[in-house]
């Protein structure tokens, strides 16, 4: 029997390689990566016309609105910019004299600053960094509840290769909202930022521009950068020369804050307004002969004209293609589209989907997986294709392979009948920065094909004529297959919860960055829109599931510091070490709750 079930398979697998279109399946991704759609930034006219273009495939194939909905358009809201308020201002007065300055030209609010007005004494904190892996805090004996804080850019011994601050790598601390963090922690009204120009003369003139950067949406407090050589004065009366306290710092690494005498006054407001605007999931619907379903799924977002997170800065304001990123991903899905409906019905249904917002983190995925058009429970699995067009020398990576009990299985043998493929299966836990997360999360297994990263990623040159085709065509076949397989095995992959090693994560979903921190074992829901962080899952056997902290909990105090977004969150974690003991107070189900967890070494 099992001779015959897999000559089966081997004439599945030929079958499915041969009913790939090629051609169409490029012509998908010229249009999504076409100058016309300017990088489809989610949130601009340009990706609706993405959408009206995928919604049109859906139509044509014959998939219906899912879940009784008329329209293939899920829609959401999402912040997805800010612009500066005409209300912007900031003036001090020194020895009785007022000095008014000049929004754009002396100082820039930060593009996450919060909204407001802050007046009254100011005080230098340094770099504005609390480093206890360094013995190192700007803040120690000082004051700076309900003041305004003034600090400087980056951290010490910047210049210096050999320091245990990494020198030019800079830490996590060096960066712009870690210091607006901290300040907010310490009690601060409002943070102004300057460059250090004593390490570096020449960014005496520079500002920073108002333009989107990684950060909260919110930082909860007024946040500027202010022209460095305005503040001279500030020093000079304090009887404390900047190059003085840079090279102390430098020096003996012991910090050198102070209030400022009290004759100096500063007042400022900041008035950055936020942008919200619908954005589309599209989801059609091949409904099977059970009310089970499997998904297919692909981000179609990508990074617009690149002003933020473009890894080419010297070219922001042109059009990021996302041909890889994930116009391949999205055609695949287009095309799993149409030959599932050739096919006719199956035991299973197919859900096929695709995101906006995944660039932003993952929000459009995880506002699905919140708000499903089919219960989620009916889901046997979830194919995600996120860059698969540049399979070269045909490698491919298959992530979460774990998260089902008979993916691997599966896989290994579906594998078996595709050799012209080079297939790596090493990525077992199904959590990554993609949208398969967000399914992970609500224990449905899932499975993420992946080509790898190249130099065009996230950058203009990430064009269609960079797919390589023959590749991508063996790759949806493999695709092809485990649908199949998955829309019409007698039985399903029972959900595994992974709990993957506790350095394995990345980013603020595995509770904190790989090596910063200690383990605490949650996964953001990317998606919340509470104050506070909301979790999408906790790992299990973590020190936040030993706590008995479950998914749905919105955590709004970490170790007695408030915590209203995830950068606060991350940032109080990587401030204690293995072995601590943190109360965290926290919402479940409208009710105030808390509960003290024991933080764990990273493995």
């Amino acid at each position: 029997m099992r001779t015959i079930f897999l000559a089966l398979w081997a004439a599945q697998a030929f079958a499915a390689n041969n009913q790939i279109d090629a051609q169409r399946y490029l012509e998908n991704i010229k249009y999504l990566a076409s100058p016309d759609l300017k990088g489809r930034a989610t949130g601009t006219p340009e990706i609706e016309k993405a959408a009206r273009y995928i919604a049109a495939r859906f139509e044509k194939f014959g998939l219906v609105p899912a879940g009784g909905s008329k329209s293939y358009l899920q829609a959401y809201k999402i912040n997805t910019s800010s612009k500066l308020g005409t209300r912007n201002q900031f003036s001090f007065t020194q020895k009785g004299k007022r000095r008014s300055m000049k929004v754009g030209a002396d100082f820039n609010p930060f593009y996450f600053s919060g909204s407001g007005q802050a007046s009254g004494r100011v005080v230098f904190a340094g770099y504005g960094i609390t480093a206890p892996e360094y013995n190192y805090d700007d803040y120690a004996g000082l004051d700076v509840k309900d003041k305004i804080v003034l600090v400087l850019r980056r951290e010490p011994q910047e210049k210096d290769s050999q320091s245990k601050w990494q020198g030019v790598g800079m830490t996590s601390h060096a960066s712009f909202e870690s210091k607006v963090v901290n300040a907010k922690q310490h009690g601060a009204a409002a943070l102004i930022l300057i460059n250090n120009v004593i390490a570096n003369p020449s960014e005496a003139g520079d500002l920073q521009g108002f333009t989107r950067m990684s950060g909260p949406d919110d930082a909860g407090i007024p946040y500027i950068q202010l022209k460095a050589p305005l503040t001279d004065e500030w020093f000079e009366a304090a009887g404390k020369p900047l190059k003085a306290i840079v090279e102390g710092i430098d020096a003996d690494l012991k910090p050198r804050s102070f209030a400022f005498p009290e004759d100096l006054r500063v007042d400022l407001r900041t008035d950055v307004q936020r942008i919200i605007r619908d954005a589309h999931n599209l989801i059609g619907y091949w409904p099977g002969e059970t009310d089970e379903y499997v998904i297919v799924g692909a981000h179609y977002d990508h990074l617009g004209l690149g002003e933020a997170f473009s890894l080419a800065p010297s070219e922001v304001g042109r059009v990021h293609h996302g041909a890889d990123d994930n116009a391949s991903g999205t055609s695949g899905v287009i095309e799993m589209a149409r030959l599932i409906t050739a096919q006719g019905k199956r035991k299973r249904g197919v859900l096929f989907m695709t995101f906006s917002g995944e660039e932003l983190g993952l929000i459009g995925s995880s506002f699905y997986s919140n708000n499903p058009l089919l219960p989620n429970e009916k889901a046997v699995a979830m194919i995600n294709m996120d860059m698969i067009g540049r399979a070269k020398d045909g490698r491919l990576i298959i992530g979460g392979v774990a998260t089902g009990s008979s993916l691997k299985e599966l896989l290994e043998r579906l594998i078996s009948q595709h050799s012209d493929l080079k297939v790596d299966l090493t990525e077992p836990s199904g959590i990554g920065g993609s949208d398969h997360s967000s399914f992970t999360a609500k224990q449905i297994p899932a499975l993420f094909f992946f080509s790898g990263l190249h130099a065009d990623y996230h950058k203009p040159s990430d064009t269609w004529d960079r797919i390589d085709v023959p590749n991508a065509q063996k790759v949806l076949a493999l695709v092809a297959d485990t649908l199949t397989h998955l829309t019409d095995a007698p039985g399903r992959p029972d959900f595994v919860k992974v709990a993957p090693p506790a350095s394995s994560g990345s980013g603020p979903s595995s509770g904190g960055p790989s090596g910063y921190g200690p383990y605490f074992g949650s996964i953001p829901d990317m998606a919340g829109k509470e104050k506070g962080v909301k979790f999408a899952d906790v790992r299990a056997g973590s020190p936040a599931a030993k706590a008995g902290l479950e998914p749905g909990d919105i955590m709004v105090e970490f170790d007695a510091k408030k915590v209203e977004n995830l950068y606060d969150y991350t940032y109080a974690l990587r401030q204690k070490k293995a072995g601590d003991v943190v109360v965290v107070k926290y919402i479940r189900n409208g009710q105030s709750r808390e509960t003290t967890v024991t933080l764990e070494q990273r493995k």
